[in-house]
């Protein structure tokens, strides 16, 4: 599984969020919120879903799955101009990313992720960069279907 190298632009998020762990994880309370409210959001520029993480700095050179970040649900939008009340607003900065396609159940989710963090960026020219980590949930993404499709995107940066 080689990703693919991408520039990505600034974007314009609107969503939700919630402060977990890996070991009390709470993604599907923040989904099932946020999906009974996303009609509310009036300018969203498609029906692609961001669920983007915020780790803080070193979370992964000293892994610890009680370690808290924050975790969203969100649609891009156009603009800012009209935020609902129970919702925010992020603008994800654009940097280099490593995209990685991972097919099946978001239950499989993990396994990627080891291949990712294990495997593929130990022997890459990259290192993680502390900016937001996403996943792209299109109209592929079915949630525990094995036929399921969703992009990976890791924040990254040339090895120094």
């Amino acid at each position: 599984m080689e990703p693919r190298i991408e520039i990505a632009e600034q974007k314009k998020l609107v969503g939700e969020r919630m402060t977990m762990s890996f070991s009390g994880n709470k993604t599907y309370e923040l989904w099932h919120g946020f999906m009974s409210r996303k009609k509310v959001i009036q300018n969203s520029t498609g029906q692609v879903l961001y669920s983007m993480q915020i780790y803080p700095p070193g979370f992964f050179s000293n892994f610890n799955p009680d370690m808290q970040f924050e975790k969203w649900a969100a649609v891009e939008v156009a603009d800012f101009t009209d935020v609902p009340d129970e919702m925010e607003a992020f603008t994800l900065q654009g940097g280099i990313y490593a995209v990685f396609l991972h097919r099946g159940p978001a239950s499989d989710g993990p396994r990627t992720f080891q291949y990712i963090f294990g495997t593929w960026l130990p022997a890459s020219d990259y290192e993680i960069d502390d900016r937001p980590h996403f996943e792209l949930l299109g109209d592929k993404y079915k949630n525990d279907d094995p036929a399921s499709e969703e992009e990976i995107w890791i924040p990254v940066k040339p090895k120094t």
